[in-house]
């Protein structure tokens, strides 16, 4: 290791991919509050209210493949500076042009595009950023790197509930324009910090070899249902708690899917701090079969607290799955590169995708009864289990 590489500023580094995914977190939960606020003031009918999350997704999706394809080209440092702008430009966006252009729902749509190109770049590019920096517990730093998403959506959710409740919900573009200060001065942190390459340039696997490698094809199963895990519980949770307790939507908010963010966070800091000591593996092994019972008691219990518990726990159950993922992945295949990684970000997405919209059509299909919906949403944390002894056992016979 070069001199000048052991005397760069690396904990700049991580510092701007901490406020890069706290950046990540506002970009995905900001609008989501306002969603009945739009409704009303721009008379936009709840069906394409439904739509924003759906393009802020997709747009996700697309820039996962730009980036398997390009950002190599591009550079490093010139794309996430570039995520940065996207964000708060995104943010700035939302607050004025649904005011200024003839249509509120196409200004909405630009802005929730413009911004999710950003989170999209941020989501590709901070996990291989810090993978490349000379850390010496490289899975214990990338857990402690991924609760930030978890205290940014925390914080985004509890600030803004505060900021609406102290201004008047009215003045939301104001709190929209006070997010994107994060954003902004995250650009020079990513402009001025050193930031090394994954792998040298020309020798990352390219897409094709990545198909032909059967372990990716495992971590790409592995980060569907980490992403499915995570999000059938997390996005359903409000709804779930509002239909279960019959406490105010306000309530529902903070109850389900803050406290399920809270134990999610504690969990990916407490595997940073004391991660060495643990078997990687093992601990995601044992997530897997925690966030199991977790829908299990979540889905079959009778006692409505106890089910909420279930709830919340699933949080500190599917913490790891994300990042454990990308960490075995990079430690079984060192030279995937960005690729890699856009790949399994594409695939953790498509998992956000496919599991609550599962539960959904499985509870309607019940007769709108949420239980039978999460209880067969139990099946991804059983096939994350099943895959991840697959793993373990190809990844060992690939060292004999």
């Amino acid at each position: 290791m070069s001199t000048k590489r052991e005397k760069a500023n690396y904990k700049k580094t991580l510092r701007a991919c901490y406020l890069g995914f706290i950046t990540q977190a506002i970009a995905a939960n900001f609008a989501p509050l306002l969603f009945l606020k739009l409704h009303n003031d721009y008379k936009i009918p709840l069906g394409l209210i439904a739509l924003i999350p759906t393009a802020f997704f997709f747009t996700q999706l697309l820039v996962d493949i730009f980036c398997a394809k390009f950002v190599d080209r591009i550079g490093y440092r010139l794309s996430i500076v570039a995520s940065e702008v996207f964000s708060a430009l995104g943010l700035i966006c939302l607050a004025f042009l649904p005011e200024l252009l003839p249509s509120a729902y196409a200004g909405i749509m630009i802005s929730v595009v413009l911004y999710a190109v950003g989170s999209g770049l941020i989501e590709v590019l901070c996990s291989p950023i810090v993978e490349a920096c000379p850390f010496e517990n490289k899975e214990a730093t990338m857990s402690l790197l991924h609760s930030f998403y978890c205290w940014g959506w925390v914080g985004v959710t509890l600030v803004s509930t505060l900021l609406f409740s102290l201004a008047g919900i009215d003045n939301w573009p104001y709190v929209a324009c006070f997010w994107a200060i994060i954003p902004l001065y995250n650009i020079y942190n990513f402009a001025t910090c050193p930031i090394e390459r994954l792998v040298e340039e020309g020798k990352g696997m390219t897409i094709l070899e990545l198909f032909r490698t059967p372990l990716f094809w495992v971590a790409v199963v592995l980060m569907v249902c980490s992403g499915a895990s995570e999000l059938s519980m997390a996005q359903w949770a409000s709804a779930f708690v509002e239909s279960g307790l019959g406490f105010s939507k306000t309530v529902c908010d903070l109850a389900g899917p803050c406290l399920f963010g809270i134990t999610m966070g504690i969990c990916r800091v407490l595997y940073g701090k004391f991660g060495e000591k643990v078997d990687l593996s093992k601990f995601m092994i044992a997530s897997g079969v925690l966030c199991l019972a977790c829908y299990l008691m979540a889905s079959l219990s009778k006692n409505p607290l106890a089910a909420l518990t279930g709830c919340i726990i699933c949080g500190f159950s599917v913490a790891i799955m994300w990042p454990g993922t990308l960490s075995i992945s990079s430690k079984n295949i060192p030279a995937g590169g960005t690729a890699m990684f856009a790949l399994l970000a594409m695939a953790g997405d498509l998992g956000g995708s496919i599991g609550p919209s599962t539960v959904g059509m499985i509870s309607q299909k019940a007769g709108d009864r949420l239980q039978s919906g999460l209880f067969f949403g139990g099946i991804f944390p059983v096939l994350l289990v099943i895959f991840l002894v697959i793993l373990k056992f190809m990844a060992k016979k690939a060292k004999n």
